[in-house]
């Protein structure tokens, strides 16, 4: 696959970020690492490799950010409400520069944004903040309350971000358009956290896959077997 390396600045965020990108054409896909994890976790654990295929035929390419986990909901050294606004500055800086670079680069309107375990939460969180940039949406072993990490602080920082709360308020239309899958296993420790957020979009009336696979723990070998099944399912 072909392999760009990227590492620049970011007015948003004060501070350099740093991507790689896989592929030469093809459909854009955003891939978020999971807890703390770096740009290239996604890569080093053979998630990327498992879609070898469609990137290699031009069918997807794969823009894998870093994260800065361990300055926003990981940060116990900081206070929740700081740790929340750092989140949302991040969630700027992918929406007001990133996401629209990669629309420009691939000339689509929308993207498909997917991750695992937390970082099926920013993949979440992201599209449905900012329904009108996503076309498809794959979390893969997400946990969708951040209410944990906030130790009983709230803020619309928090709220904003915490789609367990907001989607609940939101209009239903905006999501029409967006292929949602939720996948999980019955093993899984964030099994729960997806049937609920099944059960939260169901109550409003948006569309979306429920995926519960057999007896596969919480792990890179059932993201690996869920990804591509679902990058087929794009029709690409």
């Amino acid at each position: 696959m072909k392999e760009i390396y990227q590492r620049w600045y970011s007015p948003t965020l004060g501070r350099d970020i740093e991507m790689l990108v896989l592929g030469h054409w093809g459909y854009p896909i955003l891939l978020f690492p999971t807890s703390m994890g770096r740009f290239d976790q996604n890569k080093e654990f053979g998630l990327t490799d498992s879609v070898r295929w469609f990137v290699e035929t031009g069918k997807i390419k794969l823009y894998l950010v870093d994260s800065i986990d361990k300055d926003s909901w990981y940060a116990k050294h900081l206070h929740p409400g700081v740790r929340a606004y750092n989140h949302s500055v991040y969630d700027r800086f992918l929406n007001d520069e990133l996401v629209p670079s990669i629309r420009r680069e691939s000339n689509v309107d929308k993207v498909a944004v997917a991750g695992c375990s937390f970082g099926g939460y920013h993949a979440l969180n992201f599209s449905f903040k900012h329904p009108d940039k996503v076309a498809y949406l794959f979390s893969m072993s997400g946990a969708f309350d951040i209410r944990s990490f906030m130790e009983g602080h709230s803020d619309d920082h928090v709220y904003f971000n915490n789609p367990v709360e907001f989607i609940q308020h939101e209009e239903s239309w905006k999501y029409n358009h967006m292929k949602i899958v939720l996948g999980t296993s019955e093993w899984d420790i964030c099994l729960n956290d997806n049937v609920r957020m099944s059960q939260i979009l169901k109550a409003k009336g948006i569309n979306h896959w429920l995926d519960i696979r057999g007896w596969d723990k919480h792990d890179w070998p059932l993201w690996c077997q869920m990804f591509p099944e679902y990058i087929s399912q794009m029709g690409l």
